[in-house]
């Protein structure tokens, strides 16, 4: 074995666990032929596998492990990976297209294409995660065809080796249920063996069945087996559809175990001795001898046959557009039954001789470097597992994350999110996570302020500190202690920006700051306010003289001017503006309140008058004139040429009009100028009554 020796760093392990039998084969592939170095197989002992599933995962494991050390007696080294496949058992097919755009045109390598086949089984995962209805159980793909590559939009055989700006590919995943594939992965693991890669058996008996330069014609493949038979379609140079039904072989021993009453090893061999004896003799289970001819044994499976063949024929026909296909190849040993090819042609309607058991005569790339070698149908599919290693790299790895087992699709780039998104972890502990945002609204305009950054996760992978792009691996340990939230969003009125500056005046010739103020929910509040959720806030940019007055803790005199003009106590005073009062003659208390805006009724006096028209001396009647209150009301006027409507009030004032137009009263724009303010082309005073159509202007002159 020297020459296993050389070559043990590229051998690969194949193992086809079939419901009747398992089948190893060792061999490594050199000059395009694949060369077999190896080869075993054994039966279970006991039905531990039904249709292509696992029941029995220890019985099953204990086969395994029979197989791998006669193999390993054979080659003189360890076995520790292995490719294995998959029935079709519930399979479910996705068909998508991907595509990828380079910055620039380039070579298209190996690892691109399979980049962009890694991104087709990805999308098309999510498309079947989106269509599944079986929400109670959990798929994996564990098989791929790419069907039709594209380069710049056109289709290509192969992208390797060409330049391109874009590639694209058409691409057929399968996808079977989490029971099917976890049975069959820890039966491996029973067994001491580590998973290199995972296929469906379709696609690995087409590797061997149906060679490339087969495939531009419309051709199946039925890989009949014990449990299931599984159906793969080909046209125009791809596969285009897979397929399975759960009856083959074992379904005709079941009938020979009823009818001659032995047990199911003795029925299977009675069916294959019919093969090639005309009188099979057997013991029942009474220890009674019988015998029994092989034209007997076909007649009672007849009926059977022709419901197999008459299942095939309809899935093929389906899988393949309702129409029949131009040949069949059948691989495995259900197929091997006589009568079996014959009745599937008379079901899709085509010659018989274009539905052939296929066996060594696909074999011509394969090297058998072993005495007395099995090169019949039973081979295609392990021949096939082996090759489909290095078609596609397909596996499945097994972590721990936070104490639980999970089972991630290896696409060659884990990393600890895809752990965390397959255990479906909060995302949002994942990161930091910032406090409650407070929200509130300023002069009208939405508001704001993030809360404090929380702690990110502590992320742990075999012990050893992480983030959530370090790549993991099978058997990895990952532990993630939740991020933490932030402290919530906290403000005081006086951080807004625009509380910022304060309000410089001139009272009585000296200048004051007067510290913003702002209405919260229609009430004063003052810089140290806590700013709660929704509030409502107005800036306020002006005071009034009487806040004026209390600000300052001084009582509010007579001869009240603003800007030289005449005011009241209400009269509001802007950015710059002057202010002056006499001090030693402060007003009454009550000339300092707020006067109504809806004017008081008035008494008038009238003489009476008598029936005939007369006054009557000295009797005076008072009438009183009804009141007519004033509504709030919209008010147009001209201002700098531009119409403005003031609402909410019953009159307005001339100094209102600062609240709707945009006049920088700041002390950058007041610099060495004086405001000019007139109405209707003269000096307007601040607190006259403004009306319907007056033209206003307001504007910054030098002054010399």
């Amino acid at each position: 074995m020297e020459g296993v020796k050389e070559k043990q760093g590229q051998l690969i392990f194949g193992l086809d666990i079939g419901t009747r039998s398992i089948v190893g084969t060792v061999g490594y592939l050199n000059g395009g032929k694949f060369h077999v170095l190896a080869q075993r197989s054994k039966e279970h002992e006991t039905r531990a596998m039904l249709d292509g599933q696992i029941h029995d995962i220890g019985k099953v494991g204990e086969t395994i492990s029979q197989v791998k050390e006669q193999l390993e007696e054979d080659l003189g080294r360890e076995l520790t990976d292995v490719c294995i496949a998959a029935a079709g058992r519930v399979l479910r097919t996705v068909t998508t297209y991907v595509e990828h755009t380079f910055e620039n045109d380039r070579e298209i390598m190996q690892e691109d294409v399979y980049s962009l086949c890694t991104m087709g089984v990805e999308k098309a995962y999510e498309e079947f995660q989106n269509s599944n209805t079986d929400t109670d159980m959990k798929f994996y793909c564990v098989g791929y065809t790419p069907m039709r590559y594209y380069m710049n939009g056109y289709q290509m055989g192969n992208l390797e080796g060409h330049k391109a700006k874009s590639i694209a590919v058409d691409l057929i995943a399968t996808f079977l249920p989490d029971d099917v594939v976890d049975g069959l992965y820890k039966a491996v693991e029973f067994a001491g063996l580590h998973v290199a890669n995972l296929t469906l058996e379709p696609i690995a008996a087409i590797q061997v069945a149906i060679p490339e330069k087969f495939r531009m014609l419309n051709m199946a493949l039925v890989d009949v087996g014990a449990g299931t038979s599984d159906i793969s379609i080909t046209k125009e140079g791809t596969i285009t559809a897979y397929g399975m039904i759960p009856v083959a072989g074992d379904s005709l021993t079941d009938i020979l175990v009823q009818h001659c009453l032995v047990e199911f090893e003795t029925a299977e061999q009675i069916k294959r001795k019919c093969r090639t004896q005309e009188i099979i003799e057997y013991e029942d289970i009474m220890g009674l001898p019988q015998t029994i001819t092989a034209g007997e044994v076909l007649e009672l499976l007849d009926p059977e046959i022709e419901r197999m063949t008459q299942m095939v024929s309809d899935t093929i026909k389906e899988l393949n557009g309702d129409k029949p296909v131009s040949a069949v190849f059948v691989v495995g040993g259900g197929g091997m039954v006589q009568g079996y090819t014959e009745k599937l042609a008379a079901k899709l309607g085509i010659v018989k001789e274009r539905v052939a058991i296929r066996g060594q005569e696909v074999m011509q790339t394969i090297v058998f470097e072993l005495e007395n070698a099995r090169k019949d149908a039973m081979m295609v599919t392990p021949i096939g597992i082996c090759l489909s290693y290095y078609m596609q790299s397909n596996n499945f790895i097994f972590v721990e994350f936070n104490g639980e087992r999970v089972k991630l699709y290896d696409n060659g780039k884990l990393s600890v999110t895809d752990a965390a998104m397959q255990m479906q972890f909060p995302n949002d502990q994942l990161f930091p996570r910032r406090g409650e945002a407070l929200l509130f609204t300023v002069n009208g305009k939405n508001r704001m302020v993030r809360g404090e950054r929380g702690e990110a996760a502590v992320i742990r992978v075999n012990d050893e500190e992480a983030d959530m792009y370090t790549q993991v691996h099978n058997g990895d340990r990952i532990v993630i202690t939740p991020s933490t939230e932030g402290v919530e969003a906290v403000m005081e009125l006086g951080s807004l920006p625009e509380m910022g500056d304060a309000l410089a005046v001139y009272v009585n010739g000296r200048q004051i700051s007067l510290p913003r103020t702002a209405d919260v929910n229609g009430r004063r509040e003052n810089e140290f306010y806590h700013i709660c959720q929704k509030d409502d806030i107005q800036i306020r940019n002006f005071y009034t003289v009487k806040e004026i007055a209390e600000f300052l803790d001084v009582p509010l005199g007579t001869g009240i001017k603003v800007n030289d003009t005449a005011a009241q106590p209400e009269t509001r005073v802007y950015e710059h503006f002057t202010v002056s009062w006499d001090m030693e003659n402060p007003l009454p208390k009550e000339s300092v309140t707020v006067p109504d805006p809806v004017e008081k009724p008035k008494n008038t006096v009238a003489e009476a008058q008598t029936d005939e028209g007369k006054n009557e001396p000295g009797v005076q009647i008072v009438q009183e004139t009804p009141t007519v209150p004033q509504l709030p009301h919209p008010l147009t006027v001209i201002v700098n040429h531009t119409p403005i409507t003031m609402q909410g009030k019953a009159f307005y004032v001339f100094v209102d009009v600062f609240d709707y137009i945009d006049f920088d009263l700041g002390s950058a724009a007041s610099a060495g100028r004086s405001i000019v303010t007139n109405l209707n082309g003269r000096p307007a005073q601040y607190m006259e009554t403004l009306t319907e159509g007056d033209v206003i202007e307001i504007y910054w002159k030098n002054l010399k």
